[in-house]
């Protein structure tokens, strides 16, 4: 029987989260609805719903709309947000770092330049977040801007997104987010110390009316959006939902930073055309070319320039010179264009596979998409279908890596397709449409196997 101090909520959490750790409590396991947990622990309802809330934070369950709270598919990795290291499984559909036929050789071949000397020379001086003029002005290309000075580098897409926001939303204050969002933001979000604030959307997006009843209730101070391409549902917010969003932005004065990292699958112009005053343009090469060897882009409006620059400087998120030599002449000499086009024939092709291959089920892709988003039949809930997954040698992401309301999460993964041969491809997702037949508790076939 516990007591009513304050500070109940945590002792009665750490007593659940070493149930997990022992392994009485397995991955899939429900824990009872909040009245009833409160009344076998002798607490407060209200105390119950900060257990809940407190094991959530920690990675140790996952809440489901209308299901429950759920015992999570393994514990929380203490290197960091979801999605930044590869799995080690037979089959990873969890990262999604394309390759291009010949992308190598190609690669090999604009790295040649770089072993004369003085160019290398060059190349290994430190450098700011405002690089070359050659670099600016392949940058300004990239990010369709037509001001070379306003385009500023960091390190990869992580850290020019990780600039953008400090530079705009001080320690404290609260950031708006799509209700799914990229996971290495929230992870960022939650070291800096800004409150990730979900803003309600429906198909096409987040809502303006949402975006104005959360700034209503407690200022923002900026909107954080991936308009073209989103990660991790593939939605593309439509021109009518753009101007509306828009609009709202203008009238509550807010500045946006919009990632398109994704975008050059798709065909939309930046959002930033509509307000070009106040969006930050965040864009990377590690999708394009490799994450082994990328830079990150940032065109930044004239007031905000320093801002992001300084932010860049402070937080140690700046471009080496070798990478932004080797970024330059890839973008100079039609390499980033080649492999570009490429990987958006491949990612309709990976995008079309995907879909054949789980047709019957409640899948969303881009019409050009490395990823796609699974909505699960029932009775599975995502994190114990990643678990049996996992037990197949198949990685997936459930929604819990992405939803930024930790007690509100889909019963729904994202696959990720760029990694995997084609043929491997095809056979991890007939393995995984059988898991979703068969459903929870049901013996795997026997010649399941993710490898």
């Amino acid at each position: 029987m516990w007591g009513n101090a304050v500070d109940d909520f945590r002792r009665v959490a750490d007593t659940v989260a070493a149930r997990i750790a022992s392994g009485r409590l397995r991955p899939g396991d429900r824990l009872p609805p909040q009245r009833r947990f409160a009344r076998e622990h002798g607490i407060a309802a209200s105390t119950a719903a900060r257990v809940y809330r407190e094991l959530a934070l920690r990675g140790l369950v996952a809440g489901e709309v209308g299901r429950g709270t759920f015992v999570r598919s393994g514990p929380p990795s203490g290197a960091g947000p979801a999605l930044l290291e590869p799995s080690g499984a037979p089959v990873d559909l969890e990262l999604t770092y394309p390759e291009a036929d010949g992308q190598t050789e190609r690669l090999a071949a604009g790295l040649a330049r770089l072993c004369r000397p003085d160019v290398l020379a060059a190349a290994l001086r430190p450098v700011g977040p405002r690089g070359t003029a050659a670099a600016r002005r392949e940058g300004a290309a990239l990010l369709a801007t037509g001001d070379p000075e306003g385009v500023l580098f960091a390190a990869n897409g992580r850290q020019a997104i990780a600039g953008a926001v400090a530079a705009l939303v001080p320690p404290g204050g609260r950031l708006g987010v799509e209700p799914f969002t990229y996971p290495v933001v929230k992870g960022l979000l939650a070291r800096i110390g800004v409150a990730a604030v979900p803003i309600a959307a429906d198909e096409h997006g987040p809502r303006p009316d949402a975006l104005a009843e959360a700034h209503r209730r407690a200022p923002l101070s900026a909107l954080y959006l991936q308009p073209a391409l989103h990660n991790p549902t593939g939605v593309i917010i439509p021109p009518e939902r753009r101007s509306a969003l828009a609009g709202a932005v203008t009238a509550l004065g807010l500045p946006v930073v919009e990632d398109r990292i994704w975008a050059f699958l798709a065909d939309e112009p930046p959002l930033a055309d509509l307000l070009p005053d106040r969006t930050i343009v965040v864009d990377s090469l590690s999708k394009r070319l490799s994450p082994g060897l990328t830079i990150g882009l940032l065109a930044v409006p004239a007031p905000l320039r320093e801002r992001v620059a300084t932010a860049l400087r402070g937080g140690g998120w700046l471009p080496t010179g070798y990478a932004l030599e080797a970024a330059t002449g890839w973008l100079a000499d039609g390499t980033v264009a080649a492999l570009s086009e490429a990987k958006r024939r491949d990612a309709a092709d990976r995008r079309a596979l995907a879909l054949d291959r789980l047709r019957g089920f409640t899948v969303s892709a881009a019409p050009r998409s490395f990823f796609c988003w699974w909505e699960l039949p029932g009775p599975w809930r995502a994190e114990a279908f990643a678990g049996a997954a996992a037990g197949l040698g198949i990685t997936v992401t459930p929604g819990a890596a992405f939803a930024t309301a930790p007690d509100a999460t889909p019963a729904a993964v994202r696959l990720g397709l760029a990694s995997p041969p084609p043929a491997e491809l095809a056979r991890a997702l007939d393995v995984l449409a059988g898991l979703a037949r068969r459903g929870p508790g049901d013996p795997a076939a026997p010649d399941d196997r993710g490898g």
